[in-house]
């Protein structure tokens, strides 16, 4: 693996805007029923806009990021056909598409524009929905109900053609990483078991207070109809069954309808605006195709290595961190990987509830991708819009315990492509 270099930016960016609808079902929410992705990421865009005290006409670009637009939007150019919905006609836009870790790289894209000089306010956002599938012919807020055959052929595309597909390897394996994990360190299954369900559970603690999250219903109550006392006996039950070795039920992310927006500005400017700006220090990339073994692993260390190495920082600066764990097991593997929690020892802290939203060493407050939902493309963008929240100290009540001046976000998504921002309050 070749390492990577980041330097510093030419200038200071900070994020001064942020905008989100919830994660849902559009088809199950009443107030969501009937509108189209453009709509979806208008709204969060006009958010954003309003939470710095902007008009369209004030934002110089625009980044459009999504998961898969022709499939899960029949469209190619997707910028191009929502920018009439928040006021950004003739302005100049890109769409791109990096599967899970959208998001994150759209952040990475629009601070990078605004550091070169390129523009001053940048908008960047991302929009899926994943519940469903357009129908041809159609207006764009009529949909069909998704399916496990619509949706592996079109996994199928994050690998590579040549070889990869063609050799029969690739897809993402979920329990590749926690294997590795398991045999370093001596764990036994039951304990894999338990150290997963207490972080669902924590997860689903956090979202029950988040009004943005997908899933909110405690698991007290949902083990109350299933007639036990204890939410933990519910979640090692036949109730709660194995999809993998080792992830339950509970532990796959449900595919969810939303869109997120940010706003980013040259530092020096950003004390204009209507909320405390937020800097973003660094971000780290690396990437590696499917047939890479533990590629998440690897792009993980790889991508730390990087923000660390540039910002001069260490995972003791680090006040919270946000994990992409669409795979449940991630949250962990990934916390320990970029130093936030200590190696071998942090399914540990997790037992004791420290990596709760209310512990002392929290990770993913806003509920995780198995309870905020993930909307693919979108959910890095959500996780962005949940730490510059936290930050703030605006995120009610689920407000980390202790104030955080610094977060990091590890990005991952497609099996194969990572971004690693710090973020920081600014003084």
């Amino acid at each position: 693996m070749v390492e990577g270099k980041l330097g510093k930016y030419a200038r200071s960016v900070s994020i001064i805007g942020i905008g989100a609808t919830p994660f849902c079902n559009i088809d199950e929410d009443p107030d969501m029923k009937g509108l189209t992705e453009g709509e979806f990421f208008g709204h969060a865009a006009l958010m954003a806009m309003e939470d710095a005290g902007l008009e369209p006409r004030d934002v110089d670009y625009f980044y459009h990021g999504s998961a898969n637009p022709k499939f899960f939007n029949f469209a190619a150019t997707p910028n191009m056909q929502v920018a009439e919905w928040f006021g950004m006609r003739g302005k100049g836009s890109v769409h791109h598409s990096e599967a899970c870790c959208s998001g994150y790289v759209g952040l990475d894209e629009a601070v990078k524009d605004v550091a070169s000089g390129a523009h001053d306010i940048v908008l960047t956002g991302c929009v899926e929905m994943a519940c469903g599938l357009p129908v041809m012919g159609k207006p764009a807020h009529i949909r069909r109900t998704i399916t496990t055959e619509d949706v592996i052929p079109d996994l199928e595309a994050i690998m590579d053609r040549a070889y990869t597909r063609a050799l029969g390897g690739g897809h993402i394996g979920q329990d590749d990483w926690m294997d590795l994990y398991r045999d370093e360190y001596g764990l036994t299954e039951t304990q894999i078991d338990d150290v997963l369900n207490t972080m669902s559970y924590h997860g689903r603690r956090a979202a029950a207070l988040n009004p943005l999250a997908m899933l909110r219903t405690p698991f007290e109550e949902i083990a109350k109809q299933y007639g036990f006392d204890d939410p933990m006996e519910y979640l090692r039950s036949p109730f709660n069954p194995k999809t993998t070795q080792y992830l339950r039920v509970t532990g796959n992310a449900p595919s969810a309808d939303g869109a997120a927006c940010v706003i980013v500005c040259p530092t020096e400017m950003a004390s204009k605006f209507k909320q405390k700006p937020i800097e973003v220090l660094g971000i780290g990339a690396s990437c590696l195709e499917l047939m890479q073994p533990h590629n998440e692993m690897e792009i993980t260390k790889e991508a730390a290595r990087q923000v660390y190495e540039t910002t001069g920082l260490t995972p003791e600066d680090i006040d919270l961190l946000l994990v992409n764990d669409f795979v449940l097991c991630s949250q962990l593997l990934a916390a320990e990987e970029v130093g936030y929690l200590p190696k071998g020892e942090g399914w540990k802290w997790v037992m004791e509830g420290r990596t709760a939203f209310d512990g002392d060493r929290p990770i993913n407050p806003h509920g995780g991708r198995t309870s905020y939902g993930h909307a693919y493309g979108a959910s890095g963008m959500a996780d962005v819009y949940e730490a510059v929240l936290q930050l703030r100290g605006q995120a009610g009540s689920h407000q980390v315990k202790n104030q955080p001046k610094t977060a990091m976000l590890r990005g991952f998504g497609g099996g194969q492509n990572c971004r690693i921002p710090i973020l920081r309050t600014v003084d």
